[in-house]
């Protein structure tokens, strides 16, 4: 069964920072795209981030500048450094696994559990 574990959620005060991980098990780390997502409430889930095993990103226009998503392929985790934090930061954000479609498997998705993120004064 492969587990996608986040932690380093919490509250912060705007402006502040917070790194959050993702550990992976259970899973061929490297032949996955990692990304980080966020739900607010009432909100759709948004992609905030995303990197590929060669360190090839994507980053949300609302946080570029601000977050950095990085990997560790040796450690099979993924991280999301986050400054300049803001109140509209606030989310639960979710850990994602994402193996393209090949010739003989269909496109998956792994999800972590969330970690709760606020951004408060």
């Amino acid at each position: 069964q492969v587990q996608l574990v986040e932690s380093g959620g919490g509250l912060v005060q705007p402006g502040g920072s917070l790194r959050l991980s993702c550990a992976a098990s259970r899973i061929t780390f490297t032949i996955y795209v990692m990304g980080w997502y966020r739900q607010a409430p009432g909100k759709q889930r948004e992609l905030v981030a995303a990197i590929t095993s060669g360190g090839s990103t994507n980053t949300a226009d609302s946080v570029k500048g601000r977050f950095i998503i990085s990997r560790d392929n040796a450690e099979n985790t993924v991280y999301l450094q986050m400054n300049s934090m803001k109140p509209e930061d606030t989310a639960t954000y979710y850990c994602n696994a994402h193996r393209a479609r090949t010739p003989w498997t269909a496109a998956y998705d792994y999800w972590g559990q969330g970690t709760q993120v606020t951004v408060s004064s």
